[in-house]
C-alpha cells in the first residue's frame, strides 16, 4: 500500500527467505497498482533488509553443545549457515528481475528493491573479521558496515563478486542444516521477535526522554504524580505490572480502544472520553455564545439538577472555583430528600435563575423528578418563559431531549454516547454547567490538554502519569489495599466526591473492587490497618499536611498529587479517569458499565408502583424500637443482631466489621452541615476504635456512586443505613406520589438489595427529630466501640 502511495520504504527485520519473498512480491504489487493508475514508478525507491550474522550467533551455540556431546561432523558448519541463507536469498532477487512480470515494470521506468545486508559485524572471533562483507557482494545490494569493520576491510579485505559464488555449496549447508535439525525456520522467527522487542525497547527509551524533558520543560505547568516508597511486596508487584505495559504495549492498546484490554465485551464503545478535550474545543463557540448570553441576562443563580456524573464533576466546580466576577452562582442539587429539595428552592429566586437539566439517558428517576417539580415552580414565577429559563445536556434522541424541545428550553446540548455519565466531567456534562458559572473554557481545556498528551500512547509507562497511577491503585487492589483513602488539602476537598463515583462504580463488581474512602479525617498511623493506598491531592498554595509524611514513615504506601493551581483541576480529571481504566484492566473487570446501580432502580420501581396502586410503601415492622429509633433488617441480620437495646445492636452490628472490612453511614436525610458533622464524628469514632475504614454516603446520590461497590464489590462492608420522617414533604407534580415518598423508596429499595447480596445491614430509623435521633445513635455508636 506505501509502495502504491510512492512512499520510499526500508522493510528491516527480514532473517527468514520466506520473509524476503513476500516483501519482494509486496513491492512488485504495489508499483503494478502504481502503472494500472497511471502514476510513475521511476521515483519509487525501497531496500529489503537482510539481517546475517545474528543468525550464525545463533546457530553456532547449538551447533557448539551439540560438538560437546560428541556430534563432531556438526562442527563444518559453523559460521557457513547465515551466508548459505543470504546467498540463496540473492539468486531469489536475481532470478525475480529476469522475470516478465520485473521486466515490465522495468519498462515502465522501475527501479529494482535492492537486498541490504545489515548485521555485518562480526559477533564470533574465530572467524575472519571481514567474513560477513566479503562474502556478500553483489549487483544491485546495499552493505551497512559497522565503523570498525569497515576499517578492517579497508585495511585487508578483498573485493569480490562473492554472492554469486558457491551456490550449490550454499544450498548444500542448508540441506545439511536441516537434516541436523538445527531448525532455521524457528531460529528466523525467534530472532524477528527478539528484533522487534529490541526496537520497541530503543523506542520506548527514546519516547520516555522525549517524556521526560517535555515534563521538565512544561515544569508547574503540569500537576505532577509522586509515588513515595512502598511496601517491598507492593513495590515489586508494581514494578512486575508496569513492565507487562511497557513490553506489550498495553498502553498503546487502550488507546487504540483494544476491548481485550479489559473483559472483550463492549468497552470499546465507552471509550469517547479519551478525545473528550479535542471535542471540547470544536464546542467552544457553542458554548461560548451561551456563556455571554448566560452573563448578559443578568441570571443570579444557575441550579443544576443531576444525579451522579452529571452532577458530582459541575458540584467539585462549583465548591472549588466558586462565584466568578460577572456570573451566576452555580448550585447542583442531586437528592430526593424534601428538605434539601426546600432549601434549593429557597436560595434561588426563580426569576432570576437558569435551570440546567442534565441527564445521559433522559430517563432517570431523579433529575426527572426534579424538573418537573421545578418546571411547575418555574411557571409560577416566569410564566410563558418558563422554558426561557431551563437548558437540557442529555445524550441525542434522549426523552428529556424531547421534553425540553416540547417545553420550549432555550438549548439542548447533546452529550457523546461514547461516554459514560462518571467520565463526563469533560464533555457537555461538565462544560455547560462551567460555561454558565463563567469558567475561562479555552484556558482550562488546554491545561486538561497537557495531561491528555501525557498519558498518550506514546508516552511509555515509567513515564506515563496515568500508567503509573492505575498500576499502583489495581496492583494494590489485588494484593488486599483496596481502600482507597483520598487526603485532599482545604482547596481540593471536594474533589474526593467526585472521584468516590469514578473509582467505586467503575471497579466494584464481580466480587472485586477498590473502595473509595472520602472525606474521613485523618488519623496518626496507628489507626490504619494494611488495606490502605492513601491519594494525597494537594493545592500549591494550601498549607501541607503533616500527618502524610508520618503515615509514610509508618510504611503506609502515599502516592502524591501536586497541582500548582485550580487551573489543573481539569488535568487532574483526566488523569483519574485515565488510571481508573487502566486499574480496571489490572484488577481483569469492564471498568465502564454499573450492573449493580441496576439492582436498586428496580426495587424502588416496585416500591414506588405499589405507593401509585394502594396509596402507601408496603408495612414492614422493626425487630427492635429504643427510645423512638426503630431498627430494620432481613431475618439473616436480624438473626445476628437480636439483642434486647440499641447499644447492644449497634455493638454487634459494628463487632461484625474484621480487618479488611469497611463500615459505611448512609445516611436517607438532608445533606447539610450539622448532619456531615455528626456522621463524621461517628465515623472517627468507628475507624479509631475498631481499626477499620469508614465510609458516608447521603442517599439516593451514592447509589449512583459508591453503592455499585457496595453492592458489587467484595463483601467487606458494614452497613448502617440511617432513615427519618420528613418534617415537611413535597410533591412532585404529575406523580402519584411525593419526594418523601420517593426517597423512602430508595432507601427501602437499597436496603433490599444489600440484604439479598448477603451484606452485612442494619437500617436505623431515626423518627421526626433528625438532630435528637442522631445525637442519639452517636451515643450508641460510642457505648458500642468503647
Amino acid at each position: 500500500t506505501l509502495i502504491a502511495d510512492g512512499i520510499n520504504i526500508n522493510v528491516t527485520l527480514l532473517f527468514a527467505l520466506s520473509a524476503y519473498q513476500a516483501v519482494a512480491e509486496a513491492f512488485m504489487a504495489g508499483l503494478e497498482a502504481r502503472v494500472a493508475a497511471g502514476q510513475p514508478v521511476a521515483g519509487v525507491a525501497s531496500v529489503a533488509s537482510f539481517f546475517v550474522s545474528r543468525i550464525d550467533a545463533v546457530i553456532d551455540k547449538a551447533i557448539d553443545k551439540r560438538v560437546a556431546a560428541g556430534e563432531m561432523e556438526l562442527g563444518r558448519l559453523r559460521g557457513k549457515v547465515a551466508i548459505a541463507n543470504a546467498k540463496l536469498a540473492y539468486q531469489w532477487y536475481l532470478a525475480m528481475v529476469a522475470g516478465s512480470r520485473w521486466k515490465a515494470l522495468e519498462a515502465a521506468g522501475a527501479q529494482p528493491q535492492r537486498l541490504l545486508w545489515a548485521s555485518t559485524g562480526v559477533k564470533d572471533k574465530a572467524y575472519s573479521d571481514v567474513l560477513y562483507v566479503e562474502e556478500l557482494i553483489g549487483r544491485d545490494t546495499v552493505d551497512t558496515i559497522p565503523p570498525a569493520t569497515m576499517d578492517a576491510f579497508r585495511d585487508h579485505g578483498q573485493p569480490r563478486d562473492s554472492l554469486a559464488e558457491g551456490v550449490d555449496e550454499a544450498r548444500r549447508v542448508l540441506e545439511d542444516a536441516a537434516r541436523a535439525s538445527l531448525d532455521l525456520d524457528g531460529v528466523t522467527r525467534a530472532l524477528v521477535k527478539d528484533g522487534v522487542r529490541l526496537f520497541a525497547d530503543a523506542a520506548d527509551s527514546l519516547l520516555g526522554s522525549v517524556a521526560a524533558k517535555r515534563a521538565a520543560m512544561l515544569d508547574d505547568r503540569l500537576c505532577r504524580v509522586t509515588i513515595g516508597k512502598l511496601p517491598d511486596a507492593l513495590d515489586g508487584a508494581v514494578q512486575a505490572e508496569m513492565e507487562r505495559w511497557r513490553s506489550e504495549g498495553l498502553i498503546r492498546r487502550l488507546w487504540a480502544r483494544d476491548a481485550s484490554l479489559w473483559t472483550g465485551t463492549d468497552e470499546a464503545k465507552w471509550l469517547g472520553w479519551l478525545g473528550a478535550v479535542d471535542a471540547g474545543y470544536l464546542a467552544l463557540p457553542e458554548l461560548q455564545r451561551f456563556q455571554d448570553s448566560v452573563r448578559s441576562e443578568g441570571y443570579r443563580h444557575v441550579l443544576l439538577l443531576g444525579m451522579g456524573g452529571s452532577s458530582l464533576g459541575p458540584e467539585v466546580l462549583a465548591e472549588t472555583f466558586g462565584r466568578q466576577d460577572g456570573f451566576p452562582e452555580l448550585l447542583v442539587l442531586d437528592s430526593t430528600d424534601p428538605q434539601q429539595v426546600a432549601a434549593f428552592e429557597a436560595r434561588v429566586d426563580l426569576a432570576r435563575t437558569l435551570v440546567i437539566v442534565s441527564s445521559k439517558s433522559g430517563g432517570t428517576l431523579e433529575p426527572n423528578i426534579l424538573k418537573a417539580y421545578f418546571w411547575d415552580r418555574m411557571r409560577a414565577a416566569a410564566g410563558d418563559k418558563a422554558g426561557q429559563h431551563f437548558v437540557a445536556v442529555t445524550d441525542p434522541g434522549s426523552k428529556l431531549q424531547q421534553d425540553a424541545k416540547t417545553d420550549g428550553f432555550r438549548h439542548v446540548f447533546h452529550g457523546d454516547p461514547a461516554i459514560g455519565g462518571r467520565y463526563s466531567v469533560l464533555s457537555p456534562f461538565g462544560l455547560v454547567p462551567a460555561a454558565a458559572m463563567g469558567f475561562d473554557l479555552k484556558a482550562f481545556l488546554d491545561s486538561a490538554a497537557f495531561t491528555v498528551r501525557s498519558c498518550g500512547a506514546g508516552t511509555p509507562p515509567k513515564a506515563n502519569p496515568g500508567v503509573q497511577l492505575g498500576v499502583l491503585v489495581g496492583v494494590a487492589a489485588k494484593m488486599g489495599r483496596d481502600k482507597l483513602t483520598v487526603l485532599a488539602s482545604p482547596g481540593l476537598r471536594d474533589v474526593g466526591a467526585w472521584l468516590e463515583q469514578l473509582v467505586a462504580e467503575s471497579t466494584g463488581k464481580q466480587g472485586h473492587g477498590i473502595v473509595p474512602v472520602d472525606d474521613e479525617p485523618v488519623g496518626p498511623p496507628e489507626v490504619y490497618g494494611g488495606d490502605r493506598l492513601f491519594a494525597y491531592l494537594r493545592l500549591a498554595s494550601d498549607p501541607g499536611m503533616p500527618e502524610v509524611a508520618a503515615l509514610e514513615a509508618a510504611g503506609q504506601p502515599v502516592v502524591r498529587l501536586d497541582l500548582a493551581d485550580r487551573g489543573q483541576l481539569g488535568q487532574a480529571f483526566f488523569l483519574w479517569e485515565m488510571a481508573t481504566a487502566v486499574a480496571g484492566a489490572v484488577i481483569g473487570i469492564d471498568p465502564f458499565d454499573q450492573p449493580d446501580v441496576e439492582a436498586s432502580k428496580v426495587e424502588t420501581k416496585k416500591l414506588t408502583d405499589a405507593y401509585a396502586a394502594s396509596g402507601k410503601l408496603p408495612d414492614e415492622a422493626p425487630f427492635l424500637v429504643s427510645e423512638g429509633i426503630k431498627l430494620f433488617a432481613d431475618p439473616a441480620n436480624q438473626d445476628a443482631l437480636r439483642q434486647e437495646s440499641l447499644e447492644d445492636v449497634i455493638r454487634a452490628h459494628l463487632d461484625r466489621a474484621g480487618p479488611g472490612d469497611y463500615v459505611a453511614f448512609l445516611a436517607y436525610i438532608e445533606r447539610d452541615g450539622p448532619h456531615i458533622e455528626a456522621l463524621r464524628r461517628m465515623r472517627t469514632l468507628v475507624r479509631d476504635r475498631k481499626r477499620v475504614a469508614t465510609c458516608v454516603g447521603f442517599g439516593p446520590r451514592f447509589l449512583h456512586s459508591t453503592g455499585q461497590a457496595y453492592k458489587g464489590g467484595p463483601n467487606s462492608g458494614v452497613f448502617l443505613q440511617i432513615t427519618a420522617d420528613d418534617a415537611q414533604d413535597l410533591g412532585v407534580p404529575g406523580a402519584p406520589y411525593s419526594f418523601g415518598v420517593v426517597k423512602a423508596a430508595q432507601a427501602r429499595g437499597d436496603f433490599d438489595v444489600l440484604a439479598e447480596r448477603g451484606r452485612r445491614a442494619l437500617r436505623v430509623h431515626l423518627g421526626s427529630d433528625v438532630g435528637a435521633g442522631l445525637a442519639r445513635l452517636a451515643r450508641a455508636v460510642e457505648a458500642a466501640v468503647g
